[in-house]
């Protein structure tokens, strides 16, 4: 089962795994763990990531990036009108009104959505993980933004729904990061102890995230967050772009923003003179080769005037820093570490005043770039069943208070009432009791839109339906259970109407009903108290408060109804109850209807079908191109000498018409045409040694030279058998067991066989090496087997052994020595028994036969 983390940036993305070892971020085809959150369009295939950057400058109309702050956002939107103007590429109207990119796809214009876009760069992060692993991925946890609304989540679901992932969380950004930094640390306070308040910054490219958390042993509970969704490093690059488009119209006469291209590559620049200038402070340049008009420009900027320029915006650091504060009620002397991640959080000038904010050294214990896919891909593994993590429970919260409205009959009008609070623990679930006689709805939205960095407040309306009166005519109880899940995604989970049963059969008092009736309506339920719902995740954990482990009273009835303020009797009927669920109509805003998440999902599908099709085309291509330069190479280099003159300008002609082919016609053809290409330039090139069909006799030449060697290795082998003037008897001690006969007899097998070789050796030598070989590998594998099995039973015949008489030391003829029976022994340090008694006698030792093989 894989456990995988994505944090899906602005700019770029990052894949961490969870394996034996530990959390790893993992690096892509480019041996690059950073992998650009860029997609692009061609005439016949799409390119992500690294691939899609190189094209920003050639095909920018159609190379789209920065698409995540379009998620669950309307085309009408006043933000997404404000940035139209200034992209690159086109923003259109979906038919359900949100807002599509408009590019031109497989030579026709399309406009996606920005789930698909955004499934698309999924992809392939989902296949830079099943790389690294070798095995599929499904499951998997995904970051947001802490201040994405309920409609931006849903569309990140259904994003990874198209890609065929399996969310199982919905991760704010600045939660992994305190995720990251908590469950490595070994001295976190007791549970019974005081909480250790750390603050997290995270400064990326399009968004200023801030949050506070409390640490305890074993879990992480968030206080509160704080953002600035338009701040990043991209209104720095902003800046800069700006002061280079006036200098160069001032210098050069130039338009820059009437050209795209000119301008992607001055944002290009820039961004990585932002980059030199937080870490240095002198004068750096800015140049541009064949900017505009085939106009090379200039231009030189420090750090100093960049800060000055940039006063407005590093103005907006510290509000929400203070902001976190107040929300908290906790001063700066509560805080025991800050804790700063993001691209942007390395601008010197930005460092500077959140430290000088908190009057503190600034923490940088986690890296900057990868510690948000890195505590995704923790929780991940908290959630996997698959892995054994140590326990550690996470709290998140609700950004924005939520409340729900209805249609009071009693008192003519909208009733409503808030349901989560700002900075309410989540997920959690409460249960809500009202009574209707009939179908009624509920519109969920958040009260607080000045708030809100979203124009639209609404959640969304969900219809509870097939509620009926009582039996007796009076309105039923219905309980509906309402839900932030794990996703930060607000829900009606379930409703249940309490249908009452009365029965005569015996009699109890009134009081005792009403009670456990109140008791059960008025508890708030959590999500402990409860199976996770289906969508929630494995595993999901929640941390309760002491102010949540009260029962609370939530109850929300029309005034008009009389039956809860009836004074008790002394005596009732028995009452029974018979709970009944009820289907709910969910209406959420902008998220997709399941009929076309179905059919982005079968698009997505063909995409990537035909994604696969061309790279296989197009390695059919290269596959051409690099036969020809190889060949090209073999011929005027190693294999020259074995190819005639004639045969090898033949060739090369050959392969230069090839070449001139695939520049030409052959620039867009099918993959066939490339696979028949190449199978026949493999049989016109099969004269040539080590092309994948080689002729059978220039085979024979490079394998009778490797045999040769064989068979002069076993000839001296064999030639130790003599002495080295072979005379008898043989001058060796291992073999001076042969007799005259078995001597002579392998003398004159190598004799002849070395006199065949040296033949054998002066006819090939006086050919052409373009001739078939004068003798071929099977001869010379005859010619071993021969003189093997005439010599190995000679020279591997084994020694006789020969019993010596045994000798009668002195000791035995002449009596016991010393008194003793025996001779005295006495052991050598190696082991051995030496007979001192003996004085001639040989020291016995295990010697291991000699093996010619």
């Amino acid at each position: 089962m894989s456990v995988i983390g994505f944090d899906v940036g602005f700019m770029n993305c990052y894949v961490a795994v969870a394996r034996a070892g530990g959390i790893e971020t993992v690096a892509n085809e480019y041996s690059d763990r950073c992998t650009p959150a860029c997609v692009s369009f061609g005439p016949r295939n799409r390119s992500i990531g690294a691939a899609a950057k190189s094209q920003v400058v050639t095909n920018c109309k159609n190379t789209v990036q920065g698409f995540k702050r379009f998620h669950g956002r309307a085309f009408s939107d006043p933000y997404v009108q404000k940035l139209k103007n200034s992209l690159v590429y086109d923003i259109a109207q979906m038919p359900t009104g949100t807002a599509g990119i408009k590019v031109m796809y497989m030579e026709e214009e399309k406009v996606f959505s920005i789930e698909q876009v955004t499934a698309m760069l999924l992809t392939k992060l989902k296949e830079t993980a099943e790389n690294a692993l070798k095995k599929p991925v499904a499951d998997c946890v995904i970051s947001v933004p802490c201040y994405y609304t309920d409609p931006e989540r849903r569309s990140v679901v259904d994003a990874a729904q198209i890609a065929g992932l399996n969310c199982l969380r919905l991760m704010n950004e600045t939660t992994a990061v305190a995720l990251a930094y908590g469950i490595y640390k070994q001295d976190l306070p007791a549970p019974e102890e005081k909480a250790r308040n750390v603050v997290f910054v995270d400064l990326g490219h399009s968004g200023y995230q801030t949050s506070v958390c409390a640490f305890n042993k074993g879990k992480l509970k968030v206080l509160a967050t704080a953002c600035d969704p338009e701040l990043g490093g991209k209104d720095f690059d902003e800046v800069l772009v700006n002061y280079f488009c006036e200098e160069f119209g001032k210098k050069y006469k130039l338009d820059v923003k009437s050209k795209p291209r000119a301008l992607v590559r001055l944002y290009q620049e820039c961004e990585k003179l932002k980059k030199l200038m937080s870490a240095n402070s002198s004068d750096l340049p800015l140049n541009i080769e064949c900017f505009m008009n085939d106009i090379d420009v200039s231009g030189k900027l420090n750090r100093g005037q960049f800060e000055e320029m940039c006063t407005d915006i590093l103005a907006r650091v510290e509000p929400p820093l203070q902001s976190l504060l107040e929300n908290t009620k906790l001063k700066k002397d509560d805080i025991y570490a800050v804790e700063i991640v993001g691209g942007a959080s390395r601008i010197p000038a930005i460092k500077e005043r959140i430290s000088r904010f908190f009057g503190k050294e600034l923490s940088t214990t986690l890296n900057a770039d990868e510690a948000v896919a890195r505590g995704c891909a923790l929780q991940c593994a908290i959630l996997s069943p698959a892995f054994k993590v140590r326990e550690f429970s996470i709290t998140d919260i609700v950004p924005y208070p939520v409340s729900l409205k209805w249609h009071s009959a009693a008192e003519e009008g909208i009733s409503d009432c808030e349901v989560f609070p700002k900075n309410h623990a989540a997920p959690f679930s409460k249960v809500l009791t009202f009574y209707r006689k009939e179908p009624f709805s509920l519109e969920a939205y958040y009260n607080c839109p000045k708030e809100l960095p979203y124009p639209d407040p609404t959640i969304g309306q969900f219809l509870i339906q097939k509620v009926v009166p009582q039996a007796s005519g009076e309105s039923s109880k219905v309980k509906v259970k309402v839900r932030v899940n794990i996703h930060g995604i607000f829900s009606v989970s379930s409703a249940s109407l309490v249908e009452v049963q009365k029965s005569d059969e015996t009699e109890e008092p009134m009081e005792t009903e009403q009670a456990n009736e109140k008791d059960g309506e008025s508890k708030m339920q959590t999500d402990q108290d409860e199976p996770p719902s289906q969508g929630d995740g494995q595993k999901e954990t929640e941390e309760k408060t002491p102010r949540e482990n009260e029962e609370m009273e939530v109850r929300c009835s029309n005034k008009g109804e009389k039956k809860s303020d009836q004074p008790p009797q002394a005596k009732k009927p028995k009452v029974k109850t018979k709970v009944l669920e009820l289907p709910i109509e969910n209406s959420p805003q902008w998220q997709l209807a399941d009929d076309m998440l179905n059919l982005f999902v079968e698009n997505e599908g063909k995409m990537i079908m035909q994604d696969k099709l061309e790279k296989e085309r197009n390695d059919a291509k290269n596959n051409v191109e690099e036969y020809v330069y190889e060949m090209r190479d073999k011929l005027h280099g190693m294999l020259e000498k074995f190819v005639s003159e004639s045969d090898r300008d033949a060739l090369s002609l050959k392969l230069e018409d090839t070449e001139n082919w695939l520049y030409e016609d052959g620039e867009d053809q099918p993959k066939q045409v490339y696979i028949d290409k190449l199978a026949e330039l493999k049989v016109i090139l099969a004269v040539i040694p080590f092309s994948p069909a080689p002729s059978l006799s220039h085979f024979d030449f490079w394998g009778n030279k490797f045999i040769q060697i064989l068979l002069i290795s076993y000839l001296i082998y064999t030639l130790r058998a003599i002495s080295n003037n072979a005379t008898f008897p043989p001058q060796e001690e291992q073999y001076d067991h042969l007799d005259e006969a078995d001597v002579t007899k392998v003398d004159k097998l190598t004799n002849d066989a070395m006199i065949w070789m040296n033949s054998a050796m002066n006819q090939q030598s006086k050919q052409s090496l373009t001739l078939d070989p004068s003798v071929k590998v099977k001869d010379i594998r005859a010619k071993t087997r021969e003189l093997f099995s005439s010599c190995n039973p000679i020279v591997t015949k084994p020694k006789p052994k020969v019993e010596l008489p045994k000798e009668e030391t002195p000791a035995e003829q002449n009596g016991p020595v010393n008194g003793q029976d025996k001779p005295q022994e006495e052991t050598t340090d190696k082991g051995t028994t030496e007979n001192t008694g003996n004085p001639n006698s040989e020291t016995t030792e295990n010697k291991p036969d000699m093996d010619l093989d």
